[in-house]
């Protein structure tokens, strides 16, 4: 029963293995799917490309419907499973530098990786600035420790929060990503670019 390594199924130099092999292959994945293009990236936000927030959607969609699943046969043991804890208000600012470099620069770190990888000079500058950010932050820490840690809120669970069963929460998000996926669509032709 997962999780493997807590379980000793598995050795930390195995699990660090898998996750050197699961990295290439989202790598690889996030190129193929053309992840590598801050216009494509950035076409999220102006509406004419809605291919990232469709993939992301599905990718959620198939870990939870996974775990979900994974738990009711009693292969993953989900109370064992590490949630990042929650402190809201560095989580709200934290999300809107975030969101605001994704929109300005076309990329987010794990796609600046991506596109740096196969030469995009665009990509190499957006990893300067993140590199300086953490720098900054990091000689910052001590003044903005209050913020980062304040309003501790635990690890809740969306299906905690609401006070719902695991597979209605499941399904009511599988119900939005599917009406993401139509307002994606409409917002394809609504607002259509030329290609790129």
């Amino acid at each position: 029963m997962g999780p493997l390594i807590i379980n000793d199924i598995i050795s930390q130099n195995t699990n660090f293995f898998l996750a050197f092999l699961i990295g290439i292959g989202f790598g690889f994945v996030l190129e193929s799917s053309g992840f590598s293009s801050s216009r494509k990236l950035a076409g999220v936000f102006y509406g004419y490309d809605t291919v990232v927030l469709k993939v992301f959607f599905t990718a959620a969609i198939v870990s939870m419907l996974g775990l979900l699943f994974m738990s009711l046969f009693n292969w993953i043991d989900l109370d064992m499973v590490y949630i990042n804890p929650t402190y809201l208000w560095s989580t709200i600012i934290g999300g809107a530098i975030m969101g605001a470099g994704f929109i300005t620069g076309g990329f987010c770190p794990g796609t600046s990786f991506c596109a740096a990888s196969i030469g995009k000079i665009d990509a190499l500058f957006f990893i300067g600035g993140l590199f300086l950010g953490i720098l900054i932050f990091a000689e910052a820490y001590p003044l903005l420790e209050p913020l980062y840690k304040g309003s501790f809120k635990g690890t809740p669970t969306l299906p905690q929060a609401l006070g719902m069963k695991d597979g209605v929460v499941v399904l009511g998000i599988i119900i939005v990503a599917l009406g993401m996926f139509w307002v994606g669509e409409w917002a394809e032709k609504k607002f259509p670019r030329e290609e790129y």
